[in-house]
């Protein structure tokens, strides 16, 4: 397949794969934070790293997949983990690609879970059914519950105008001037990413704090 991309010319990459779910940090298992990382991380990864020599060839453009997430978590911290590592993968890349005029793009969601179907609704039953025993001794049904439905409720608030992020990728493909980064998201999610950002860390877990308690 590389040699047959070769000799028809090779000039953008758009690292697009990903998957979530919902759980705090005790409630996932080691097996699932090694899938997280081989798909949003890796998967990526392996993709540029393949086609890297054709797009120094042509002087390419790559575009990856991140997300708000990456600048906070609000009960998704595997997927945030993941976004925040292929950030600081692409601005080592961007600075190192720049000498052979190929150009690295980001490209910063926020919340179009309606829209891609990347996150399902969670089931309670389910991640309680799923808690190791030490873990069910820490929490209990009610507090999972809760959890559950804080984030069923964030999903369910997704864009469903999916060809915004869509555009940034087209723009950031076919721009004669790209945008190292484009941030698609709502006015309250920039804000939450600013005050994340730029603010003390206790002011980011004063905010994320109050959020999960309301």
């Amino acid at each position: 397949l590389l040699n047959y991309v070769s000799l028809l010319g090779f000039w953008g990459l758009v690292n697009n794969a990903g998957i979530s779910t919902f759980g705090e940090t005790g409630w996932l298992s080691m097996e699932k934070y090694e899938k997280f990382a081989d798909v949003n991380l890796l998967g990526s990864i392996r993709t540029t790293l393949a086609f890297l020599p054709l797009l120094r060839k042509y002087k390419g453009r790559i575009v990856f997949m991140s997300s708000i997430i990456a600048y906070f978590t609000l009960g998704n911290g595997i997927y945030s983990m993941t976004k925040a590592a292929i950030e600081k993968f692409c601005d080592a890349l961007r600075l190192e690609m720049k000498k052979f005029g190929v150009l690295v793009c980001i490209i910063q969601p926020g919340n179009y879970a309606r829209s891609t179907k990347i996150q399902p609704p969670v089931s309670a039953e389910e991640i309680w059914n799923e808690l190791s025993e030490e873990e069910k001794e820490v929490y209990n049904k009610e507090y999972v519950q809760e959890r559950a439905n804080f984030f069923n409720n964030i999903v369910d608030e997704g864009s469903t105008n999916g060809n915004e992020v869509v555009d940034a990728m087209v723009h950031a493909l076919m721009s004669p001037a790209p945008k190292a980064r484009y941030m698609v998201a709502k006015l309250k999610e920039k804000l939450l990413v600013f005050v994340c950002a730029f603010f003390p860390t206790v002011v980011m877990d004063s905010v994320l704090s109050y959020a999960l308690s309301n």
